[in-house]
């Protein structure tokens, strides 16, 4: 958005003068993808099950279930398909995820670079938490690979010379693709730059005071409209800061990630009394000090789940999954300090941390769907399954009772499947569907333990959590007409 394109590239050099730097961080980066045989990321579990209703769709042994035609929310689904159809679901799994954390990682890089004009090497494990964080942990998949696409395309088209800004603009339509809102923030941003680069002096304060007007609108609008229910419970705006990121399977995590924030504002204080004076410094602070806390607002004032329409799905964890890019924000901010050592070793060490909770809790999630697989195999194929699994209750990380679906691939069916339903994929179920239920209030019903079985359901199993003391613990049952999917085994409290 600024420059000359004539100018000789900036982008295509670091690479060249980085290459083994790079290749060594992307190597790192995939660590977690590959050691354990699964990975465990909540929703992602739903996505490979699908992929294989996909495949049987297209042999024509999946009755009920059609494809249609879809623009957004699809490019992850349809990366991990033809994947398997040529490797299998186990490494199309590894593969395709592997490749989704490093686009996220390196246009995250990218995209933090443009806004301070250096590398951020000192903030590499910062974007590798987030890498590994909230969005990625909950399965947000097309979502997350839409945010590093939009973030490599805003790079190049901030940053970018020549070909480089004609790549960015390529990129676009793959964000829409993978997801809207990950579109929406690229032109969002793109425009707030263009308008605050070309307007003069004071005149550029009315861009973030017409974004807030927009939120504000917004706001209004979604809390006056009786069109569809919008739920706007959620975490306080303070705590949804970006670092809330890093809260995974239980409250270390959450306290984990306040002392890397805390280290963060320290950073940034200490640069403050060292460059006080310096007016430049606080000219490049400028943009991504209005980014953060432009998202800081949005966040605050957008709700945490809404249902446009209501026979279709929720949108659900709207503002949850939206501090992935306040904490990018956040990261440009940081970017914009002088690195030191010391930096990077409080980051690394925060990182490290990290990662070996991650390990230790992903762990025991293999060891349950091992447990999974071993009581689904034994069923005939194509039993109709419910799986009533819940996460402890510190843990923010609530899908984990996917891990079902996986192991049905090529025994069972996921009956309370949840994608085809919802409405928001390109698999969809017609009504008396043996697969999956065709309605959305009642495959939630059934993720939520309060579904009553009806005649036509039967036969149907229940997977559930039948130690109360050990939730990794998991048993089968067969459900019979009339009772509830909940009844047998553990139960988080009620609110």
């Amino acid at each position: 958005m600024t420059g000359d394109a004539r100018e000789p590239s900036q982008g295509w050099q670091f690479v060249r003068t980085y290459k083994w730097a790079i290749l060594a961080i992307s190597v790192a980066m995939i660590v977690p993808c590959l050691w354990h045989r699964h990975i465990e990321a909540g929703d992602l579990a739903s996505h490979v099950y699908n992929a294989w209703l996909a495949q049987l769709i297209e042999k024509g042994q999946a009755p009920g279930l059609y494809f249609v035609r879809q623009w957004n929310n699809v490019l992850f689904d349809w990366m991990l398909l033809h994947a398997a159809n040529l490797v299998g679901f186990a490494a199309a799994e590894k593969i395709v995820v592997s490749a989704c954390v490093l686009i996220f990682f390196w246009g995250v890089f990218a995209f933090v670079a443009a806004a301070s004009g250096r590398p951020p090497w000192f903030l590499a494990p910062c974007i590798a938490m987030l890498a590994y964080g909230y969005s990625f942990t909950m399965g947000f998949f097309n979502f997350y690979l839409s945010l590093g696409l939009a973030s490599l395309s805003l790079a190049l088209l901030w940053r970018g010379r020549g070909l480089e800004r004609i790549l960015g603009l390529l990129i676009v339509p793959f964000v829409l693709l993978a997801h809207p809102l990950g579109l929406l923030w690229l032109v969002g941003t793109s425009l707030y730059l263009t308008l605050w680069m070309k307007l003069p002096n004071w005149w550029k304060l009315a861009v973030p005071a017409a974004v807030v007007a927009v939120i504000l609108g917004v706001r209004w609008y979604l809390v006056h409209q009786t069109r569809f229910p919008v739920d706007w419970v959620h975490d306080p705006f303070y705590l949804m800061n970006g670092a809330d990121q890093l809260t995974l399977y239980g409250q270390r995590y959450a306290t984990l990630g306040w002392a890397a924030l805390i280290f963060g504002a320290l950073c940034v204080l200490v640069e403050v009394i060292l460059r006080g004076r310096d007016a430049s410094f606080w000219q490049s602070l400028r943009i991504p000090a209005e980014f953060y806390f432009i998202a800081m607002i949005a966040v605050a004032f957008l709700p945490e789940n809404l249902r446009p329409s209501i026979t279709g799905g929720w949108i659900g964890l709207l503002a949850s999954r939206l501090t992935s890019i306040t904490a990018i924000f956040g990261l440009c901010l940081m970017s914009c300090i002088k690195p030191r050592k010391w930096h990077l070793a409080g980051f690394g060490a925060c990182a490290i941390v990290f990662f070996a909770f991650l390990y230790q809790d992903t762990l025991v999630l293999n060891r349950m769907e091992s447990a999974a697989e071993r009581l689904v195999g034994q069923l005939p194929f194509g039993t109709r399954v419910i799986e009533t699994i819940w996460s402890p209750e510190d843990s923010r990380v609530s899908f984990i009772g996917h891990l079902a679906d996986r192991a049905c691939i090529g025994h069972c069916f996921s009956y309370a499947n949840y994608e085809p339903a919802s409405g928001q994929f390109r698999i969809r179920a017609r009504p008396g569907s043996p697969v999956v239920s065709a309605s959305d209030d009642d495959t939630e019903d059934m993720q939520s333990g309060e579904y009553q079985v009806q005649e036509e359901d039967l036969p149907v199993m229940e997977l559930f959590q039948c130690d109360e003391k050990d939730l990794t613990k998991l048993c089968i049952r067969s459900l019979a007409a009339g009772e509830k999917n909940g009844r047998v085994g553990y139960k988080p409290p009620s609110d």
